[in-house]
C-alpha cells in the first residue's frame, strides 16, 4: 500500500530521532560511568518525562492510564533493559546486526495488529538496508562467542519495541504525540527505576560531563528524538518509519570515527551509501519527488483541439 498522506519534510524530521540516537554509543563511551547502563537509560528517560509533563500539565485520562503503561513498558522498560543485556553479552557487530532487524519485525507486525502491507519497493529497500548496516558493523568486528542468552535479549527487545512503535500509530492522535511521549517516558522510568537499583545498585557519583552528558540524552534523545520518531509514526507508515531507523548506526559509526579514533575506509563508505540509500528508496515522498525531478519536461505542446460547435 503506497503512502500518499508523508511529505519529504515529515520523513526529514523523522530522520532527526535516528540521528540523534546515533550519537548515543560516542557519548556513553565518553561520559557516563561504566557498567552502569540501566542506571543511564533510567535518567536517560524519566526526568524527561517528568518535565515533559510538567510542561504540558496533562495527565492521562480513563483507558490511557493503561495504554500509557503498555506503550512505556514495551519501547521503554523492556526495550532497554533487553537492550543492555545484549550489549554485554554479545559482540557489537551481532547485537548492532540482530537490532537492524527491527524493519521487517516492524513490518511483520503492522500486517497483523492494524492490516498495514507495504509497498514491495519498501521491503526490498528494507533488505538491502539491514544487509547495508551488516556490511558496516561488522568491519571492524574482531569475533566473540555467541551467547544463546544475549541472541535472545537483542530479539526480545527489537520484538518489543516494534509491537510499541505499531501501538503508538494505532493509538496516538497526531495531535497528541507530546502529551502521549511524556506519559510513555515517565512510565517506562518508573518501571525501570526498582530493576536499575535492584541489578547495578545505588546510583554512582556523577562529575559534570556525565551531568551535561545526561541532560544531552534526555532532552535529545528522549524529549526531541521520541517526539518526532513517534510523530512519524502517526503520518508515515510504521515500516517506512522504521527503515528511517536505519540511519541510527551510520551516524553512529560516522562519530566513533571523529570522536573515538575509530577505522575508516572504503569499504565503510560503501555499506553507508547502501543503507542510505535504501531509506531513501523507502519512503514514498521521496520516489514520487524524484519521479517528478526525472519527468521530461521538454518537446513539442500538444495543440489544443477545439470542440467542434454545431
Amino acid at each position: 500500500m503506497e503512502d500518499k498522506t508523508a511529505t519529504v519534510p515529515t520523513v526529514l524530521l523523522t530522520a532527526v530521532a535516528p540521528v540523534v540516537w546515533g550519537s548515543t554509543y560516542a557519548v556513553t563511551q565518553l561520559h557516563l560511568p561504566p557498567d552502569r547502563p540501566l542506571f543511564a537509560a533510567v535518567l536517560r528517560i524519566l526526568p524527561a518525562g517528568l518535565l515533559m509533563m510538567l510542561w504540558l500539565r496533562r495527565l492521562p485520562r480513563g483507558r490511557w492510564w493503561g495504554r500509557a503503561a503498555v506503550l512505556g513498558t514495551l519501547n521503554h522498560a523492556v526495550f532497554f533493559g533487553l537492550l543492555y543485556v545484549a550489549a554485554f553479552r554479545l559482540p557489537s557487530g551481532l547485537a548492532a546486526t540482530l537490532t537492524a532487524l527491527s524493519p521487517l519485525v516492524v513490518m511483520a507486525v503492522a500486517w497483523l495488529a492494524i492490516g498495514e502491507r507495504q509497498p514491495r519497493v519498501t521491503f526490498g529497500a528494507a533488505l538491502v538496508g539491514i544487509l547495508g548496516v551488516v556490511l558496516l558493523v561488522w568491519q571492524n568486528e574482531r569475533g566473540g562467542a555467541v551467547d544463546p542468552v544475549g541472541v535472545a535479549a537483542a530479539v526480545g527487545a527489537v520484538v518489543s519495541a516494534s509491537v510499541g512503535f505499531v501501538l503508538v500509530k494505532r493509538w496516538t492522535p497526531p495531535g497528541r504525540v507530546l502529551v502521549t511521549t511524556s506519559w510513555q517516558l515517565v512510565a517506562g522510568g518508573a518501571l525501570l527505576l526498582p530493576v536499575a537499583l535492584l541489578a547495578e545498585g545505588a546510583p554512582p557519583a556523577l562529575d559534570l560531563p556525565a551531568v551535561l552528558a545526561l541532560t544531552y540524552l534526555g532532552l535529545a534523545g528522549s524529549v526531541v528524538g521520541y517526539a518526532v520518531w513517534f510523530r512519524g509514526l502517526t503520518r508515515m507508515s510504521a515500516g517506512a518509519v522504521a527503515v528511517v531507523g536505519l540511519v541510527n548506526p551510520v551516524v553512529g559509526t560516522l562519530l566513533g570515527v571523529l570522536l573515538l579514533g575509530e577505522p575508516f575506509g572504503a569499504g565503510h563508505l560503501g555499506a553507508m551509501a547502501l543503507v542510505l540509500g535504501s531509506v531513501l528508496l523507502a519512503q514514498a515522498p521521496v520516489r514520487r519527488a524524484a519521479g517528478r525531478l526525472l519527468r521530461p519536461t521538454g518537446g513539442p505542446v500538444p495543440p489544443t483541439v477545439e470542440p467542434c460547435r454545431p
